[in-house]
Protein backbone atom coordinates (compact mmCIF):
# COMPACT_ATOMS: atom_id res chain seq x y z
CA UNK A 1 0.00 0.00 0.00
CA UNK A 2 1.23 3.26 -1.04
CA UNK A 3 0.65 5.40 2.37
CA UNK A 4 0.34 9.35 1.89
CA UNK A 5 2.11 11.41 3.18
CA UNK A 6 -0.61 13.76 5.52
CA UNK A 7 -0.21 17.53 6.05
CA UNK A 8 0.15 19.33 8.76
CA UNK A 9 -3.47 20.42 9.48
CA UNK A 10 -4.55 16.78 9.09
CA UNK A 11 -1.69 16.04 12.29
CA UNK A 12 -3.35 18.48 14.43
CA UNK A 13 -6.62 16.89 13.88
CA UNK A 14 -5.62 13.50 14.48
CA UNK A 15 -3.65 14.84 18.00
CA UNK A 16 -7.16 16.05 19.04
CA UNK A 17 -8.46 12.64 17.84
CA UNK A 18 -6.02 11.07 20.64
CA UNK A 19 -6.70 13.27 23.37
CA UNK A 20 -10.28 13.14 22.75
CA UNK A 21 -9.69 9.31 22.97
CA UNK A 22 -8.16 9.69 26.48
CA UNK A 23 -10.97 11.09 27.58
CA UNK A 24 -13.36 8.79 26.42
CA UNK A 25 -11.52 6.25 27.94
CA UNK A 26 -11.16 7.89 30.95
CA UNK A 27 -14.91 8.29 31.43
CA UNK A 28 -15.83 4.58 30.69
CA UNK A 29 -17.79 5.21 27.67
CA UNK A 30 -15.26 3.53 24.73
CA UNK A 31 -15.54 -0.17 26.32
CA UNK A 32 -13.84 -2.85 24.14
CA UNK A 33 -14.26 -1.69 21.02
CA UNK A 34 -17.47 0.66 21.91
CA UNK A 35 -18.01 3.66 19.33
CA UNK A 36 -15.98 5.24 16.58
CA UNK A 37 -14.66 8.69 15.25
CA UNK A 38 -14.35 10.39 11.60
CA UNK A 39 -13.24 13.41 10.79
CA UNK A 40 -14.00 15.02 6.73
CA UNK A 41 -10.63 16.00 5.64
CA UNK A 42 -11.49 16.21 1.84
CA UNK A 43 -10.87 20.07 1.78
CA UNK A 44 -7.31 19.15 3.26
CA UNK A 45 -5.88 17.43 0.13
CA UNK A 46 -5.13 18.04 -3.52
CA UNK A 47 -7.04 16.04 -5.51
CA UNK A 48 -3.65 15.20 -7.34
CA UNK A 49 -2.33 13.81 -4.34
CA UNK A 50 -4.56 11.08 -3.84
CA UNK A 51 -6.41 10.05 -7.17
CA UNK A 52 -5.68 6.31 -7.89
CA UNK A 53 -3.36 6.07 -4.54
CA UNK A 54 -3.83 2.80 -4.22
CA UNK A 55 -6.86 0.32 -5.15
CA UNK A 56 -10.15 0.13 -4.64
CA UNK A 57 -12.64 -2.10 -2.01
CA UNK A 58 -15.94 -2.52 -3.11
CA UNK A 59 -18.23 -0.45 -1.58
CA UNK A 60 -21.56 1.19 -2.26
CA UNK A 61 -21.84 5.05 -1.63
CA UNK A 62 -24.17 7.86 -2.24
CA UNK A 63 -23.29 8.75 -5.52
CA UNK A 64 -22.81 12.77 -4.36
CA UNK A 65 -19.84 11.95 -1.85
CA UNK A 66 -17.31 10.60 -4.48
CA UNK A 67 -14.06 12.01 -3.87
CA UNK A 68 -14.29 12.67 -0.11
CA UNK A 69 -11.67 11.58 2.28
CA UNK A 70 -12.32 10.57 5.67
CA UNK A 71 -10.44 9.65 8.58
CA UNK A 72 -12.39 6.74 10.52
CA UNK A 73 -11.49 3.88 12.65
CA UNK A 74 -11.26 0.39 11.97
CA UNK A 75 -13.86 -1.99 12.90
CA UNK A 76 -12.94 -4.25 16.03
CA UNK A 77 -10.91 -1.53 16.99
CA UNK A 78 -10.45 0.05 20.88
CA UNK A 79 -10.98 3.57 20.96
CA UNK A 80 -8.14 3.95 23.66
CA UNK A 81 -5.52 2.47 21.05
CA UNK A 82 -6.11 6.12 19.11
CA UNK A 83 -4.23 7.61 21.96
CA UNK A 84 -1.06 5.75 20.95
CA UNK A 85 -1.55 3.79 18.20
CA UNK A 86 -3.89 5.47 15.98
CA UNK A 87 -2.49 3.95 12.55
CA UNK A 88 -3.48 0.72 13.54
CA UNK A 89 -6.87 1.87 14.97
CA UNK A 90 -7.88 3.98 12.38
CA UNK A 91 -7.08 4.92 8.51
CA UNK A 92 -8.11 7.92 6.10
CA UNK A 93 -9.71 6.85 3.05
CA UNK A 94 -10.51 8.07 -0.16
CA UNK A 95 -13.71 7.11 -1.97
CA UNK A 96 -13.21 6.99 -5.79
CA UNK A 97 -15.14 8.93 -8.59
CA UNK A 98 -17.85 6.54 -9.19
CA UNK A 99 -18.60 6.73 -5.63
CA UNK A 100 -18.18 2.53 -5.57
CA UNK A 101 -15.24 1.72 -3.60
CA UNK A 102 -13.17 3.15 -0.96
CA UNK A 103 -9.01 3.32 -0.76
CA UNK A 104 -7.12 3.02 1.99
CA UNK A 105 -4.49 6.00 1.76
CA UNK A 106 -2.93 5.96 5.29
CA UNK A 107 -2.84 3.84 8.26
CA UNK A 108 -5.23 0.89 8.68
CA UNK A 109 -1.72 -0.87 9.77
CA UNK A 110 -3.47 -3.40 12.08
CA UNK A 111 -3.39 -6.98 10.38
CA UNK A 112 -7.09 -7.85 9.19
CA UNK A 113 -7.95 -4.15 9.10
CA UNK A 114 -11.13 -2.26 7.91
CA UNK A 115 -13.03 0.75 8.55
CA UNK A 116 -15.61 0.73 10.78
CA UNK A 117 -19.15 -1.42 10.62
CA UNK A 118 -20.62 1.92 11.04
CA UNK A 119 -19.02 3.47 7.67
CA UNK A 120 -22.07 4.25 5.97
CA UNK A 121 -23.43 5.90 8.60
CA UNK A 122 -20.86 8.05 9.01
CA UNK A 123 -19.99 9.17 5.10
CA UNK A 124 -24.00 10.01 5.01
CA UNK A 125 -23.90 12.20 7.72
CA UNK A 126 -20.75 13.67 6.11
CA UNK A 127 -22.74 13.92 2.94
CA UNK A 128 -25.65 15.81 5.08
CA UNK A 129 -23.53 18.24 6.81
CA UNK A 130 -21.69 19.03 3.69
CA UNK A 131 -25.20 20.69 2.21
CA UNK A 132 -26.55 21.51 5.78
CA UNK A 133 -23.90 22.16 8.32
CA UNK A 134 -20.55 22.54 6.39
CA UNK A 135 -18.52 23.21 9.30
CA UNK A 136 -19.17 20.39 11.19
CA UNK A 137 -16.26 18.12 10.36
CA UNK A 138 -15.81 15.63 12.92
CA UNK A 139 -18.41 12.60 14.19
CA UNK A 140 -18.73 10.89 17.48
CA UNK A 141 -20.41 8.58 18.50
CA UNK A 142 -19.61 6.94 22.12
CA UNK A 143 -21.80 5.39 25.20
CA UNK A 144 -21.67 8.29 27.44
CA UNK A 145 -23.47 6.53 30.66
CA UNK A 146 -25.63 8.64 32.00
CA UNK A 147 -27.37 9.47 28.63
CA UNK A 148 -27.87 6.06 27.71
CA UNK A 149 -29.66 5.12 31.20
CA UNK A 150 -32.04 8.22 30.09
CA UNK A 151 -32.64 6.45 27.09
CA UNK A 152 -34.18 3.75 29.46
CA UNK A 153 -36.28 6.26 31.10
CA UNK A 154 -39.56 7.10 30.15
CA UNK A 155 -38.96 10.56 29.97
CA UNK A 156 -37.28 9.43 26.50
CA UNK A 157 -40.70 9.05 24.76
CA UNK A 158 -40.94 12.70 25.51
CA UNK A 159 -38.22 14.77 23.54
CA UNK A 160 -39.30 17.80 24.88
CA UNK A 161 -39.71 17.44 28.45
CA UNK A 162 -36.56 15.16 28.02
CA UNK A 163 -34.55 18.56 26.91
CA UNK A 164 -36.67 20.58 29.39
CA UNK A 165 -35.11 18.24 32.41
CA UNK A 166 -31.91 18.41 31.27
CA UNK A 167 -31.54 22.16 30.03
CA UNK A 168 -33.31 23.06 33.80
CA UNK A 169 -30.14 21.44 35.68
CA UNK A 170 -27.69 24.77 34.94
CA UNK A 171 -27.30 27.64 33.31
CA UNK A 172 -24.14 26.19 30.60
CA UNK A 173 -26.38 23.02 29.71
CA UNK A 174 -28.81 25.84 27.72
CA UNK A 175 -26.27 27.47 26.36
CA UNK A 176 -23.51 24.97 25.09
CA UNK A 177 -26.00 22.31 23.79
CA UNK A 178 -28.96 25.06 22.85
CA UNK A 179 -30.42 22.44 20.34
CA UNK A 180 -30.82 19.52 22.94
CA UNK A 181 -30.92 16.31 22.50
CA UNK A 182 -33.12 13.80 19.92
CA UNK A 183 -34.67 10.64 21.26
CA UNK A 184 -33.20 8.44 18.11
CA UNK A 185 -35.72 4.92 18.16
CA UNK A 186 -33.76 2.19 18.43
CA UNK A 187 -32.15 0.60 15.17
CA UNK A 188 -30.04 -1.94 14.44
CA UNK A 189 -26.64 -1.05 14.55
CA UNK A 190 -24.31 -1.26 11.15
CA UNK A 191 -27.46 -0.02 8.76
CA UNK A 192 -28.92 1.94 6.93
CA UNK A 193 -31.90 2.51 8.72
CA UNK A 194 -29.70 3.46 11.66
CA UNK A 195 -28.53 6.32 9.30
CA UNK A 196 -31.25 7.73 8.46
CA UNK A 197 -32.50 8.21 11.88
CA UNK A 198 -29.50 9.78 13.13
CA UNK A 199 -29.67 11.83 10.26
CA UNK A 200 -33.78 13.12 10.87
CA UNK A 201 -31.82 13.90 14.74
CA UNK A 202 -29.55 16.45 13.22
CA UNK A 203 -32.25 18.15 11.26
CA UNK A 204 -33.25 19.62 14.48
CA UNK A 205 -31.48 18.70 17.18
CA UNK A 206 -27.17 19.15 18.26
CA UNK A 207 -27.21 15.36 20.08
CA UNK A 208 -28.53 11.89 18.96
CA UNK A 209 -29.50 9.81 21.41
CA UNK A 210 -29.70 6.40 20.12
CA UNK A 211 -32.18 4.21 22.39
CA UNK A 212 -30.19 1.75 24.57
CA UNK A 213 -27.26 2.05 22.71
CA UNK A 214 -25.20 5.00 22.78
CA UNK A 215 -24.92 9.01 21.63
CA UNK A 216 -23.69 10.64 18.50
CA UNK A 217 -22.39 14.18 18.03
CA UNK A 218 -20.93 16.26 15.10
CA UNK A 219 -19.33 19.44 15.54
CA UNK A 220 -16.51 21.72 13.80
CA UNK A 221 -13.77 19.25 14.90
CA UNK A 222 -13.54 16.49 17.08
CA UNK A 223 -13.03 18.22 20.47
CA UNK A 224 -16.44 20.87 19.68
CA UNK A 225 -18.44 17.04 19.14
CA UNK A 226 -17.09 16.09 22.74
CA UNK A 227 -18.11 19.26 24.36
CA UNK A 228 -22.17 18.79 23.19
CA UNK A 229 -21.82 14.91 24.66
CA UNK A 230 -20.16 15.81 27.78
CA UNK A 231 -22.09 18.68 28.36
CA UNK A 232 -25.41 17.06 27.73
CA UNK A 233 -23.72 13.96 29.76
CA UNK A 234 -23.57 16.31 32.75
CA UNK A 235 -27.17 17.48 32.55
CA UNK A 236 -28.07 13.73 32.83
CA UNK A 237 -25.75 12.84 35.36
CA UNK A 238 -26.81 16.22 37.57
CA UNK A 239 -30.50 14.66 37.00
CA UNK A 240 -29.99 11.34 38.34
CA UNK A 241 -27.56 12.16 41.15
CA UNK A 242 -30.94 14.49 42.83
CA UNK A 243 -33.60 11.11 41.51
CA UNK A 244 -30.54 9.16 43.87
CA UNK A 245 -30.46 11.50 46.57
CA UNK A 246 -34.30 10.91 46.67
CA UNK A 247 -35.52 14.45 45.61
CA UNK A 248 -36.87 16.30 42.54
CA UNK A 249 -34.52 19.23 41.47
CA UNK A 250 -36.05 22.44 40.99
CA UNK A 251 -35.05 23.36 38.01
CA UNK A 252 -34.10 26.44 36.39
CA UNK A 253 -37.40 28.56 35.26
CA UNK A 254 -38.75 28.75 31.97
CA UNK A 255 -38.45 32.44 32.62
CA UNK A 256 -35.04 31.53 33.29
CA UNK A 257 -34.29 29.30 30.43
CA UNK A 258 -35.72 31.89 27.90
CA UNK A 259 -32.97 34.20 29.58
CA UNK A 260 -30.41 32.22 28.30
CA UNK A 261 -31.15 32.15 25.07
CA UNK A 262 -29.12 35.19 24.24
CA UNK A 263 -26.12 33.16 24.50
CA UNK A 264 -26.42 30.62 22.59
Amino acid sequence: MNELKIPLKVKEELDKVSRIAGYLWQREWAERNAGNISINLTSFFDKEEIQGANEYVPFDFPKETAGFVIFITGTGCYLRDLIDKIEEAACIIHINDDATGYSIIWGGRKEGFAPTCELISHVSIHLFNTKNNPSHLAILHTHPLELIVMSHHELFQNEEKLNFALWRMCPEIRVFVPKGVHCTPYALSSTEALAKVTIEAFKTRNISLWEKHGATATGEDIEKAWDYLDVANKAAKLLLMCWSAGFEPAGLSKEQLTELEQFT
